[in-house]
This record gives C-alpha cells, sequence and structure tokens, in this order.
C-alpha cells in the first residue's frame, strides 16, 4: 500500500524564514524539514562544528604529529565502499602534504571481509611494514585485529563512524562520533568527514609546533569535492554539519577545481560537474566508484582518487565504469532469481524479507537488497555464498527498523546462527552458518513481527503540499537546485490534482504524460510505471528542468499518482 501525505510546519516557523529572507516555498520547505533558523542554511566553512568537539581527536593530532616528526611509516587500512575509498584518498593527500610517510592497503572483500581483522594486520605487515595502522571507515568492531596489531608492536588508530559493539578496541586512539562519551553534536559524519576531521585537528597541531602558519599551511579545503562524495554515497543523514561538508565540495566541482579522478568520473557517467548535484554523486559516481569494490579491487578506485595525471585518471574512470556495466548485467539476474524466489511472498504474511541463492554474486547482494526493499516496503537481507560453510548477507532497512540492533537481537535469541555483523539503521552486513538461513530468516522475522505495526509497513509518499502555478519555472527549480538536498533532508516533492490530457508508454516502462491545471500544460513521466491513469489524478511529483534541442522546459518527475 501506498498512500500519499502532506508534511505539517507551523506557520509561524514559516514567517520567521521569510523574515530573514528566505523564498517563501523553501521556508514553508525546510519548516516542514524542522529547519527554523536561516543560519543552520549555511554553506560555508567557518559554520562548521570545530574538531575539539570529537572526544580524542586532540590525541590522535599530538600523536600523529609526533609520529611525523619521528619519520614513522603509517599505513591507512580502508574500507571497499566509496566512503572507504573518499576517506582513503582524503587520509593519504592530506598526511603526505602534511609531511606523513603514508601508504594505503584496501582489503579484497571476497577474500579478507570486513574491518581490520588478524588477517589484514599480517597481510600489511607482510606487503607494508607500517609502524602505525590508521583505519578509515572501519576498525570499531576490530577487537582481534587491533590487539594482533599490538601484539606485532604496531600501534592502531581509529577513524571511524560505525556504531560500536559492547567493547571497544584497545586500540592507540578512537576517533568517532559514535563511541560512548563522544560529545560531538553531529553523529552523522561519514568515514570520510571523520578523517578529514582529523586532519584539522593535526594540522592545527603542527601549526601550534610553529611547523607551520597560517599562510604557509596546507590546503585542507582541497579534499573537499573527496569528502562530498564519500558523505553523499553513503548515505549518511545530511545535517547542517553534513551540508556544508557537501556545499563546498560540489562548489569546488562547479568551479573545476576537483581532483583528476573525480572530473573524470563524471565525464564516464556522462554528467557536467560544472551543474554537479548530491543526486549526480549519489547515483552517477558513487556507483562507479562502488563498483571496483563490489566486483574487482576498490585499489583501482583509490588510485583513481590519487592520480594526479589526468590521462590515468581517464583510463581507470573508463574501467570502472565497465565494471559499473557488468555490475549492473548481474544485478538485474540477481533480481530475477530473487523476483522468482519471491513469487509467493504475500507481504500482508511477512514482515521481513530473507533470500538466499547459491548462484550469486557476494559483491552486488546489497544494491539487490536495495532493490527489492523499494519494491516490497520490508526490511530485506540477501544472502550470496560464502566460505566454508558460511554465507554472507547484505540488509537494507526501512524507517523504524533499526537493522543493526535487530541483528543484535537476532544474535542474542539464536547464538549460533549468527557468526559475526555490523552496520547502521538502515544497511548492514552479516555472516551465517549456510544450514542456518531457515533459522535466521524464521528469528529475524519475529522481531519484524515484534518491532513493525502494519501502519509502519505502508509506503508514505511524503510531500509538501501545493505548489503555486508561479513557481512552475526554470528560475525556482535552479534556485531549489541551489541547495544541497539528501538523506534526511529530502528534496522538496509536490502535490496537486491534475487532469491528464494524453498518456503513453515509452519503452515498455514507462509512463509519459501530459498534464493540466488551471489552463497550464505540463509534461511528466513516470518511471517504472505503466499503469495508467484517469481523466483527473492527484500527482505527487518532483520538479526538473529538462533540456531539449537549446530549449528548457519545466517537466514534472512523478513519484506517486492516484485517481482524484
Amino acid at each position: 500500500m501506498i498512500r500519499i501525505a502532506t508534511r505539517s510546519y507551523d506557520p509561524r516557523d514559516v514567517d520567521g524564514l521569510i523574515h530573514s529572507g528566505i523564498h517563501p516555498v523553501l521556508a514553508r520547505v525546510y519548516a516542514a524539514r524542522g529547519l527554523l533558523n536561516a543560519k543552520d542554511l549555511s554553506s560555508e566553512l567557518g559554520a562548521l562544528i570545530a574538531p575539539s568537539g570529537l572526544l580524542h581527536i586532540d590525541a590522535a593530532a599530538v600523536y600523529l604529529a609526533d609520529a611525523i616528526a619521528a619519520g614513522k611509516k603509517m599505513v591507512i587500512v580502508a574500507d571497499y565502499d566509496c566512503d572507504g575509498a573518499t576517506a582513503c584518498a582524503v587520509g593519504l593527500r592530506g598526511l603526505r602534504s602534511l609531511g606523513a610517510q603514508v601508504d594505503f592497503i584496501v582489503p579484497n572483500r571476497f577474500e579478507y571481509g570486513y574491518g581490520l581483522t588478524p588477517e589484514i594486520v599480517e597481510l600489511t605487515i607482510r606487503e607494508k611494514s607500517p609502524d602505525i595502522i590508521v583505519t578509515v571507515d572501519n576498525g570499531i568492531a576490530s577487537i582481534d585485529g587491533v590487539a594482533a596489531a599490538k601484539a606485532r608492536g604496531i600501534d592502531v588508530v581509529v577513524t571511524d563512524h560505525h556504531l560500536p559493539g559492547d567493547s571497544l578496541p584497545d586500540a592507540r586512539v578512537i576517533v568517532n562520533p559514535n563511541q560512548p562519551s563522544c560529545g560531538f553534536p553531529s553523529k552523522n559524519l561519514a568515514g570520510v568527514g571523520v578523517m578529514f576531521y582529523v586532519l584539522l585537528a593535526l594540522r592545527a597541531e603542527m601549526r601550534k609546533r610553529g611547523i607551520f602558519d597560517a599562510q604557509t599551511q596546507p590546503k585542507l579545503d582541497t579534499l573537499l569535492d573527496l569528502v562530498a562524495l564519500g558523505t553523499v554515497a553513503d548515505v549518511v543523514k545530511l545535517d547542517a554539519n553534513n551540508r556544508i561538508l557537501v556545499a563546498q565540495g560540489l562548489k569546488r566541482m562547479r568551479s573545476g577545481k576537483m581532483h583528476p579522478g573525480i572530473a573524470a568520473l563524471f565525464r564516464a557517467a556522462g554528467r557536467e560537474a560544472r551543474r554537479a548535484t548530491p543526486f549526480d554523486l549519489g547515483f552517477a559516481v558513487g556507483p562507479r566508484l562502488n563498483a571496483a569494490g563490489r566486483l574487482a579491487d576498490m585499489a583501482l578506485g583509490i588510485e583513481c582518487l590519487t592520480t594526479d595525471d589526468e590521462g590515468r585518471a581517464w583510463a581507470i574512470a573508463q574501467q570502472l565504469d565497465a565494471i559499473n556495466r557488468e555490475r549492473r548485467d548481474i544485478e538485474a539476474g540477481m533480481q530475477d532469481t530473487a523476483l522468482n524466489l519471491l513469487d509467493d511472498f504475500n507481504p500482508q504474511d511477512r514482515r521481513t524479507i530473507s533470500v538466499f541463492d547459491a548462484s550469486w554474486h557476494q559483491g552486488v547482494i546489497g544494491i539487490v537488497a536495495s532493490r527489492l526493499k523499494d519494491r516490497f516496503y520490508r526490511p530485506t537481507i540477501t544472502f550470496a555464498p560464502g566460505d566454508e560453510g558460511l554465507i554472507k548477507g547484505s540488509g537494507r532497512s526501512i524507517a523504524g527498523f533499526h537493522l543493526r540492533d535487530a541483528l543484535d537481537l537476532v544474535s542474542k535469541h539464536a547464538p549460533s546462527v549468527i557468526t559475526k555483523f555490523g552496520g547502521h539503521a538502515m544497511a548492514a552486513g552479516l555472516t551465517i552458518h549456510a544450514e542456518a538461513f531457515d533459522a535466521f530468516a524464521q528469528a529475524f522475522e519475529e522481531v519484524g513481527k515484534d518491532w513493525l505495526s502494519q501502519n509502519q509497513l505502508e509506503r508514505v509518499v511524503e510531500t509538501d503540499g501545493m505548489l503555486e502555478d508561479a513557481y512552475y519555472s526554470v528560475n525556482f527549480i535552479s534556485l531549489m537546485d541551489d541547495q544541497v538536498w539528501g538523506q534526511g533532508f529530502a528534496p522538496p516533492v509536490f502535490c496537486d490534482r491534475f487532469r491528464v490530457l494524453s498518456q503513453r508508454i515509452l519503452k515498455e516502462k514507462h509512463l509519459k504524460l501530459l498534464l493540466e491545471k488551471n489552463g497550464q500544460k505540463y509534461d511528466a513521466i513516470w518511471f517504472g510505471n505503466t499503469d495508467a491513469l484517469p481523466d483527473y489524478a492527484t500527482v505527487a511529483f518532483r520538479l526538473d528542468a529538462n533540456e531539449y534541442n537549446g530549449t528548457t522546459k519545466v517537466q514534472l518527475m512523478v513519484e506517486h499518482a492516484e485517481p482524484a
């Protein structure tokens, strides 16, 4: 079931924002998202929360400054997704600019799994001989790995943003806004954001030591294109602090001041960097980078982000584009299999979905879980074969169902089923014994029955209500495109009653419409829907500027429609 609902707001809050100079429609949109102070819209770097609010960040800065002074060799152990790759690139570029001797290693997800494991520690020592290991976008759950490094005389600095388990690793220092007792106001930093903050603190410490001054210090704002990409691609909440990081990164991209790898990925995706939006980062650039970690080796993605050679960056971007096309083909096949396996799935009877196929590719199950979750609106976990009688799962959730906490509960109720798990509220990963799949699916379903009411299983399309006729304009669309929308700060969706003048099916899967309201006609398209509409329909839509043959027209992108 899908229901259209209008976000509520207090008219007094809207008036306050309008008095601050905010456009009346945007004032209404912001108030409905809980943004009540125009100051929270600042995208200037000066408005960032100070690094000192992060627990142990000063200790990390002192430790790293001492290590640089002593000429110690650091190795970054990265994660294999877009956040991990950008965090690694930020760490490499930033630490090198501050004088560090630093290299990286990124585990192959199929051989070594996730995080700093004892096996990764051995591999790192064998290949890189580090004095210090720095984790990015992982490490908070790596209790055994940190212990293994320590036993070999290697200090570990953990930088991460994932939720910790019951105990923390015995690292030299941990910087993570989500660790206990950390009072940092933004718990939503991505892994790349945490690494960027560590660099800011380290540079401040080195300034204090007189190594450079405000004029001679390395410019860390050059890293913001990478920070923006990782932040959007990791689908963390775009709170006021993250919006500043993303806005600053987009500004650099639009003015052409980005790293060669990011420029090349835009080109490979057929997108224009001078008009970069969060949507481009999340749906065009990010997936191409992620594809390396899913099907091949993320070292390729990290090289793309760290090379200063434009020719090399373009060659890698084309490789990543080809890997991404292969990923799409694999994904399409897996999705067909999943829908066959769920042929008798009745949403009325089930609160969750768990599905496994022996032919599935481990690197793509997360995307398939996401597609199934979107289709059925149920917390979904898809599994692929792992090693030695184990299967690996990747899950995606819906609002109100904290996936990592749900897995924690399953592991307590059925302790022999899950061998390991980790993640966030909306996405998580786990490993289970193959023969325990049915037991897991049952235990997961029990948590679903316990936690989810029928209301929560109804997909709600939240809208911002009617849009006045005057704002169906390219100028208004341009104003909206200048804002940073994304996870937790959804782009505006408007809703109104239209007369349906014509409709036809495009490419057998999309509905092309001509709609009319108050004598004005609008082109509209509903992607992925072929069901015809009656003569009058209530339509929830986003505004889009469609360029064709040199002219730009307003087009409505339909999110949902129902008879009026």
